[in-house]
């Protein structure tokens, strides 16, 4: 009925499949089809297309019917890979083949099959998806197995992906191990009239993004699991060939090159550490017998993945020294999974992971990151680390909160942001202009995020911040920034009003001289919309203060640097514990003239000002004793701020 060169394949049956929940098509535009060059092709897709514009033209095709041929109508012009053996998608052009050899065209054995008239079926060179091919050992490769790949399909729920290609896919089939490989799903299949069905399900599933999914079918050995165990007795033979080389003086196992160890290979023992059960063995074999090794030797054993070797940091946790030279590691991010081995060597020459840095020292940064207590690596010795070596937890120091240097520094300060945050903090913010040089600066910065900013609270500030990981733009740069007094102020007057927790000031002098004063403070404060109510979110800010001497025993600030942030859960959970009182609220409201007396002499005793010592006694309910005693337990705890000390 056809020729002996058509390729069935050729030949797609047209229909529609409707789901609810994807969208498939069957059809294409053929307005949207590629264009091909009418050029002579090579290898056995030669003249292909070629073939198919000349049936186009004559109006028929090769098996002899009139009108358009069936590729001139049903052909699947989304790009489809090309199911064949000389043909591959770009990827599987590179795909890690732990038993092939290096890719050289018209080499490999489905190439020298085809040369040979192997595998050619009743077509004779068809490639292998002839659909409806039973006979002549041509429609199977020979294990019989097929690995289906979706690129990006990571992203698919497992049960949709499936469901979807089962709705359209002609050939009921069960995929075998569903796994997925970075961005990538894969899975199993053992019939070549599945792997063909499969193959026409690409670009007929539309996700939810609008996008299309694809379907790529390779030849394949057939899944690991189904790799034959290593049997009772070859466990024992395997056991005896480790044991061989194994050296006790040094508590070093060598296991290079273990497939064609003459031992195993004289009983017909295939030991392959890249496979599953493999590794699984000989590192049960180390756990039971050889747990205080400190030296294993991997290397050049095609592994590509270091999934069951993760075993070896709580089953052999003296291990020192690592060879996995000459392997198929692709990624450095294979290393992840021993992260919690404590080597001082490793070996990981002539793996491809080593040509995907771009120099020496980021090969050996990468490396130290996993490992940092590495001395050796290839061969080389490595500078010593640089690290905190400690074994036990440690519980790190309580802060020592603020630092001045000096009590005359101290009073300083304290007295100059008592006087700025009652202003800052006050319906208005122009008093602040006696507070700033005229060629005075200031700047604002939030945290990087790549989050919309308008959904968080900071996003008042975000728009001003001049965070420079994120403006590279000089002119931008130069524009965020607020030169003189005036500007400061007007760019000050235009920030959401707030409310400052003095109470959580810690203040660090960073530089002191006779002309020059740099200090930081940092603590929590909160917004105040315009009927005096706070907004939910409290914020935490640092600020720099760069200032010189002004006036008596004054500060004039030349550079101001404000970063805003939201706080953490510790920050708002101890801010606001006490009132703030009001800018306009006098310090000292009208007392008893015995309550006067008392708040004196509390003040005169404690150090206090007349402020805090009120607020003190009256937590008391004025009892001069009790008060006495919560003061001393407090300041002993370091929970009185220095605030409270300024008169």
């Amino acid at each position: 009925m056809f020729k002996n060169k058509c390729d069935l394949r050729d030949f797609v049956v047209r229909r529609e499949v409707r789901r609810t929940d994807f969208m498939v098509h069957g059809e294409h535009d053929d307005r949207t089809a590629p264009q091909f060059r009418n050029r002579k092709g090579r290898g056995p897709h030669k003249g292909r297309y070629d073939r198919s514009r000349r049936d186009r033209q004559r109006g028929n095709h090769s098996g002899g019917f009139g009108g358009p041929g069936p590729r001139s109508r049903l052909d699947d012009t989304d790009g489809d890979v090309t199911m064949s053996d000389g043909s591959q998608d770009s990827s599987s052009q590179n795909r890690f083949n732990p038993y092939g050899r290096p890719f050289r065209k018209g080499d490999g054995r489905f190439d020298r099959d085809r040369r040979q008239g192997k595998g050619g079926g009743r077509g004779g060179g068809g490639g292998p998806f002839r659909v409806g091919d039973r006979g002549g050992g041509g429609g199977k490769n020979q294990s019989g197995w097929y690995k289906v790949t979706i690129p990006h399909g990571r992203k698919y729920d497992k049960k949709w992906l499936l469901t979807a290609l089962q709705n359209i896919c002609s050939v009921t089939y069960t995929p075998v191990q569903y796994h997925v490989d970075h961005n990538r799903v894969h899975f199993y299949v053992d019939d070549s009239s599945v792997a063909s069905a499969l193959h026409k399900c690409s670009h007929k599933i539309t996700d939810t993004d609008g996008y299309k999914v694809e379907v790529h079918v390779n030849k394949s050995a057939p899944p690991s699991f189904l790799l034959s165990d290593l049997k009772p007795e070859h466990l024992e033979h395997l056991k005896q060939c480790m044991a061989k080389r194994f050296d006790g003086s040094q508590q070093a196992l060598d296991l290079n090159n273990i497939r064609t160890d003459p031992d195993l290979v004289s009983q017909n023992i295939e030991v392959i550490l890249n496979r599953k059960t493999n590794m699984e063995a000989v590192i049960k074999i180390i756990e039971e017998n050889i747990p205080e090794l400190t030296s294993l030797n991997l290397s050049n054993n095609r592994i590509h993945k270091l999934d069951e070797l993760a075993e070896l940091v709580t089953k052999v946790p003296n291990l020192k020294t690592l060879n996995l030279s000459q392997n198929e590691l692709k990624s450095d991010r294979e290393l992840d999974k021993l992260k919690g081995l404590k080597l001082v060597e490793l070996w990981l020459t002539r793996n491809p992971l080593c040509d995907v840095f771009k120099d020496q020292a980021s090969y050996i940064s990468a490396v130290r990151q996993r490992f940092p207590r590495l001395l050796r690596l290839d061969g080389h010795d490595l500078p010593p680390p640089i690290g905190f070596d400690v074994e036990t937890p440690t519980t790190i120091p309580p802060c020592k909160g603020s630092c001045f240097g000096s009590d005359e520094i101290k009073a300083v300060i304290l007295r100059f942001l008592q006087q700025y945050y009652s202003i800052y903090d006050s319906g208005d913010r122009q008093p602040l202009l006696d507070a700033y040089h005229d060629g005075a600066s200031l700047s604002i910065t939030t945290p990087y995020s790549t989050q919309n900013p308008s959904r968080s609270s900071l996003g008042e500030y975000y728009k001003d911040s001049r965070n420079l990981k994120r403006v590279k733009d000089s002119t931008i740069r130069f524009r965020l920034l607020k030169h003189t007094r005036l500007n400061v102020v007007a760019f000050l007057n235009e920030l959401p009003k707030t409310q400052h927790d003095i109470a959580s000031f810690t203040i660090d002098v960073n530089t002191y001289t006779n002309t020059l004063l740099s200090f930081t403070v940092s603590g929590v404060f909160k917004e105040v919309v315009v009927d005096g109510k706070s907004r939910e979110s409290t914020m935490a800010f640092s600020r720099v203060f760069i200032t010189v001497p002004a006036g008596n025993s004054g500060l004039c600030i030349v550079n101001d640097q404000l970063f805003i942030r939201m706080a953490t859960t510790e920050e708002i959970r101890r801010a606001f514990v006490a009132p703030a009182p009001t800018p306009s609220s006098s310090p000292v409201p009208t007392l008893t003239a015995q309550q006067q007396e008392m708040l004196t002499a509390f003040s005169q005793k404690s150090g206090m000002n007349l402020e805090w010592s009120q607020k003190c006694l009256q937590d008391n309910e004025w009892d001069f004793s009790r008060a006495a005693h919560i003061f001393t337990q407090l300041k002993a705890e370091g929970k009185i701020p220095d605030v409270a000390f300024i008169k």
